[in-house]
């Protein structure tokens, strides 16, 4: 599976940045949105290292929300199994 997490952008460097996420900072390689123009404080999904598309605050929020859900299903799901 697959997954690209949202990221917000801190700083830009050429084709990298310094993106950030629930307290974690990656450095991000923009190459592949070479033609998007990307600013400081804009959101971008980010794969492997790679931002791979644009998107807005509401969708990156949106996707941190269904994630966090998914997160807590699981963690729920551990639990339950444990105490069997």
């Amino acid at each position: 599976m697959c997954l690209g997490i949202p990221m917000q952008i801190v700083a830009i460097d050429g084709y990298n940045a310094r993106c950030t996420a629930k307290g974690v900072m990656r450095d991000v390689s923009l190459f592949l949105l070479q033609d998007e123009p990307l600013a400081v404080n804009d959101y971008v999904i980010v794969h492997v290292g790679y931002a791979i598309q644009k998107m807005t605050e509401q969708e990156a929020h949106s996707t941190w929300e269904l994630l966090d859900e998914m997160l807590a299903l699981e963690a729920g799901e551990a639990d339950a199994a444990e105490s069997s």
